[in-house]
């Protein structure tokens, strides 16, 4: 420890001889405690005045940061969409804006052969899409396939390619205008209802077995 600063200057260290040894010393150490104890005494009060203000900035910032997480939520609720539980495995949804096709998937050989044969209603809202492993010019038919049915040919970004309206058991083939990488089939008619045309892009989610 400094020496003046402990004693206030050199003139009051020579005023405590005066006191004598024994008188000196008590002097010299009730002047350190005391100037020790409000050293003490204001160390702490400055330690509790930082903390104060550390807590009141801590205090601030936290409410700033709740404010800005809550704003960013509200923005984040208003653009997230809740799609629900991923379809079924076999099944996807294929979705054009507020309409969904709830189809079946066909993505082995034999699942595309075989198609919607022998069925008797395809109902609104339902389908299947093919699911091929390159995007080329495709066709279909319609042997064995009692219900008319519209399908659409999608490249690889789900972008429909082209419509075609096809009939009941007709075995002339049905080839799509451009390449092709899927094909959703629906009832006839059900694209020309919802508004759906060629160029219109759809977003397709597989179930776990899917593509």
């Amino acid at each position: 420890m400094d020496l003046a600063a402990s004693s206030g200057s050199f003139d009051g260290a020579v005023s405590y001889t005066r006191l004598g040894l024994k008188g000196s010393l008590h002097m010299v150490v009730r002047e350190l405690f005391h100037k020790a104890h409000w050293a003490s005494v204001r160390a702490i009060f400055g330690l509790l005045a930082l903390s104060l203000t550390a807590t009141a900035c801590t205090d601030a910032d936290t409410e700033r940061l709740a404010n800005t997480l809550e704003s960013e939520t509200r923005v984040s609720g208003a653009e997230t969409i809740d799609l629900g539980p991923m379809p079924p495995a076999g099944y996807a949804w294929v979705i054009f804006g507020a309409d969904t096709v709830v189809a079946e998937v066909a993505a082995t050989a034999d699942e595309r052969a075989q198609g919607l044969m022998y069925r008797d209603e395809v109902p609104d809202g339902t389908g299947m899409i093919f699911v091929f492993q390159d995007n080329q010019p495709r066709s279909f038919w319609m042997a064995n396939t009692y219900v008319a049915l519209d399908i659409a040919y999608m490249d690889p970004s789900y972008r429909i390619v082209d419509i075609i309206a096809m009939e009941p058991l007709v075995t002339d083939s049905y080839p799509s205008d451009a390449p092709a990488m899927f094909a959703l089939e629906v009832r006839q008619g059900w694209f020309q209802e919802q508004g759906i045309a060629v160029g219109t892009q759809a977003n397709i989610v597989f179930g776990v077995q899917g593509r």
